[in-house]
Formats: C-alpha cells, structure tokens, sequence
C-alpha cells in the first residue's frame, strides 16, 4: 500500500508541489482581488470536473475487475459514454458563454468560460485512460503522463505570469512580448497554461482513447450508471464541502464590501488554504493507491484487519504533517509573497484539521465502496454539504473567511462520525478508535504547547524543541504500531 501510494502519488505530489511554488508566484504578481478570481473560477471547475464523470472511474474499477473476460467491452462502453456527453457540454457552454460569464459576475471575460469547458471536458474523458493505467498497473506511464502536463502547465505559468507580466509592467519591449502576450489576458493566463497543459495529457492518453472500437454495451452502461450514479451525488456533495466556501465568500459578502473586496477576502482565504496543501497532497496520493487496494484485498478474509492497520498509519501520518506545518508556519508564510495575504494565517490550524477529518471519511468510505451500498456515501456527503451550506451561510456574515474555516471542519468531522456509525452496522472493521483519537489529541496539545513557547523562547531554541518534538511523536508512533516488513503487503 505504501508502495503504490508513492508510485501513484508521485505525480500529484509533484506537481502539487510545483504548483506550492507558483503560490509566491502568483501572490508577488496579483494583489487578493486577482488571485480570488483564480480560486473562484478554480471552485466551479471542480463541481464541472466531477459532474462530466458522473461516477464512471470508480464504476469502471468495479466492473473492469468484475468482468475479467470482458474488460475491453467495459473501457470502450466507458469512454463512448464520456466522449458523447462531453462532447455535448463542451458545445453548449461555448454557445452559451456570454449568459454563462453574466450568471457567475465575469460578463466581460466570456472567453474563462470556453476555456474552462475545454478543460474540463479534456480531463473528463483523460480520467478513464489514467483509470486504465492504474488498473493494469501500469505506474511508470501514469506518472509519466501526468508529469509532463504539469510541467507545460508550470512551464507556462513561468513564462506568462512569471516573466511576461513583470516585463510589460517594467516597459520592456522583446518580441516574446510582442508575439505570445496580450495584457488585457491578464489573470487568464493562469487558464490558458492549464487549458495546453489538458490539452497535451490528452494528445499524450489519445492511442489509448482512440483504440476504442465502438463495442458500446447498453446493458452494461445501465448497471454502471447505476452503481454510478449514488456516487456523483456524493461526489458533488463532497466538492461542495471542498468549495462551496470559496463561491459563498464572494456572494455573501459582496452586498457589504463589494465586488472587488469580496473576491479579495477569497483571494487571501485561498492563499492560506494552500498552506495546508502538504495535507492534501498525502490524501489525494493515498486516495489513488487505495481504492484500487482496497477493492484487491476485498476477498481476504484478513482485509477489516489491514484497513484498521492502514488507519492508524494514515492519521499518524497526517498528525506529523499538521505538526510539521504549524511548527514552522513563520517560514512557510513566506510562501504568500504579499503579507496582505498574511491576516488569514490563524485560520490554517483549523484547515489542517479539517482536511485530515476528510482524509480519515475517504478511509472509512471502504465499507459501502466494497458492499455496494453506495446510496449511504450519497447520503453521508450529502448532510456533509448541508452542514456545509448552512454552517457558511451562518458564520460567514459573523466572522469572513474564519466562519469558512470553521464550516469546514464541522462538516467533515460530522462525516466521519456519521460513516463510522452507519459503517460498522453494514461492514465491521476494527479501527483502534482510542489510538487514532490519541494521536490526534496529542498533535494538537503540541501545537498548543508551541504557541506558549513561542512567547517564552527565542526562535532558534523554538525551533530545536519543536523539531525533538516532532521526533519524539514519530517515535512514540512507530513504537505504538511496532511495524513490522510486509505487514500489509
């Protein structure tokens, strides 16, 4: 499991750390007010993105591994699917741009919309290729591909954001300028390199995608649609707890302070969002080995017992990172070029925390993935976007982006006991629920502990008891799962 968290994670990780690096980036070139309009247009793609696979990747896993003796018929009746319904999207949004851009306040930048429909569309139909990659294993390609989209996306964010805009505003005349930058883009540049970093994943998964033969099995589609189905209302419940935040931000402030503060309230609360991006990158690298692990080791009788194992590993994992982070927050804050972004620092902790409930809800998610009763993921994610909303909508008008904060972790600690609830009712898994709250319990009287210090201490002594405290936790960990070689393999 680790092994393939690493192999399958690599890309993530990377990438997502290339794209830590553009934060100093694009907070040095964009005040708040223009960084906010990256994250906003960033929360709509990620409802478009989970809407246009309606549930198909993981219905592809269920059913490619189910039907051993027809696994071509099941990659091609997938990607017909998804090459026709995008298909369709990509051409309506671009008729319907101008009404689109008027709807989310941009009237006079329709062309975010068109763009952003040919990236999501890409990655869309790109999804079920990279599935296949995973299904067969087939690692070394998987990172390969992904690797080199996000370096013609970093690529081009240097030479855009990076270099052009600084030169122009400097006066600098150089036919780079002349030919490839236009400063009426401005911001959309951020958008372009990602719409040719979609595109070349694409044109690079293209032999794949191509080699369907038209072999669409209606049956087939029905029952994936089905299976399916449960799982897109969960995963667009699941991008409304993600997101919802940052839409909610700019309309129910900007009554108060206006058009251009409220997205800058959103541009600071994105920017401190990102710092608890470390967190993130180890989910989303777990969550591309685990599902697939999970549903191998499905048939093992011992299977409860290794998903409890992987638990603990996991939440002692994230408790490091959280540590990691806060204990060096006054050097990772540099990160936010502009100290205008520097006043959100205080809601991280509470993000951090957050997103390790998140992480521990994807690890109880095993048990209606595996039994079939997907309707309950629907349902669990579903109150989570309730609470989400209402928590938003309530706590945002009293405390900004802090109420965000705060809705967030609210949300997805209520999942996470709600799916352990209901879990083990339906599929029994002995999660060590004393250890993994100890582990919790004693990250975050750490990170007290290291506010009182803070104020006791100089700063090079801070840091030295910070990091022997780290280690003393790493130890105390490793002593308390006393791994052993091939425990879970």
């Amino acid at each position: 499991m680790a092994g393939q968290t690493a192999i399958y994670g690599l890309p993530s990780i990377i990438g997502r750390l290339l794209n830590y690096l553009l934060v100093p980036l694009h907070t040095a070139v964009f005040l708040p007010e223009r960084f906010g309009v990256i994250t906003e247009m960033y929360a709509y793609v990620a409802f478009l993105v989970v809407i246009l696979t309606y549930g198909m990747e993981t219905a592809y896993f269920r059913y490619q591994s189910k039907l051993e003796e027809n696994k071509g018929s099941v990659f091609s009746t997938v990607m017909i699917s998804l090459l026709g319904s995008t298909s369709i999207f990509i051409l309506f949004t671009s008729l319907f741009s101008s009404n689109i851009a008027s709807l989310i306040d941009y009237p006079e930048n329709s062309e975010y919309v068109v763009w952003f429909a040919f990236i999501v569309g890409l990655d869309a139909i790109s999804s079920i290729p990279l599935a296949q990659l995973r299904m067969e294993n087939k690692a070394i390609r998987f990172a390969m591909v992904n690797l080199l989209s996000i370096f013609v996306n970093i690529g081009l964010n240097l030479f855009w954001v990076g270099y052009c805009i600084p030169a122009y505003e400097a006066g600098t005349s150089s036919i780079l300028l002349d030919w490839f930058y236009s400063p009426e883009i401005g911001v959309g540049y951020v958008f372009l390199a990602n719409l040719f970093a979609s595109s070349f994943k694409f044109l690079l998964l293209s032999p794949q995608i191509f080699k369907v033969k038209g072999n669409f099995d209606l049956d087939l589609w029905k029952k994936m649609l089905l299976y399916g189905a449960p799982l897109l209302i969960s995963s667009i419940a699941i991008i409304i707890n993600e997101n919802a935040d940052k839409i909610m931000l700019k309309w129910l402030l900007i009554d108060e302070l206006g058009k251009d503060q409220s997205i800058a309230m959103v541009g600071i609360y994105g920017a401190c969002y990102k710092l608890s991006i470390i967190i993130s990158l180890f989910i989303q690298a777990f969550r591309y080995a685990a599902e697939p692990f999970f549903f191998s080791q499905s048939s093992d009788k011992d299977a409860p017992k290794v998903y409890a194992k992987i638990m603990n590993y996991f939440v002692l994992t994230c408790s490091l990172i959280f540590l990691a982070v806060m204990f060096y927050i006054d050097i990772l804050k540099y990160f936010l070029a502009n100290e205008e972004y520097w006043v959100g620092l205080h809601i991280v902790p509470v993000l951090l925390f957050a997103n390790i409930f998140l992480g521990i809800f994807y690890n109880l998610s095993v048990w209606y993935k595996l039994t079939g009763m997907t309707r309950y993921g629907a349902l669990i994610a579903g109150i989570g976007a309730v609470i989400t909303i209402l928590m938003n909508w309530w706590l945002i008008p009293l405390f900004n982006y802090t109420g965000s904060a705060w809705a967030t972790f609210i949300c997805y600690l209520s999942m996470v006991i709600i799916s352990f609830l209901i879990g083990q009712k339906y599929y029994k898994v002995p999660y060590q629920i004393k250890k993994v709250g100890f582990y919790l319990l004693v990250a975050a009287l750490l990170y007290f502990f290291s506010l009182l210090i803070d104020t006791l201490l100089s700063v090079s002594v801070n840091y030295v008891i910070k990091t022997v405290l780290i280690l003393l936790f790493a130890g105390l960990g490793l002593a308390l799962e006393k791994p052993k070689k091939g425990i879970i393999s």
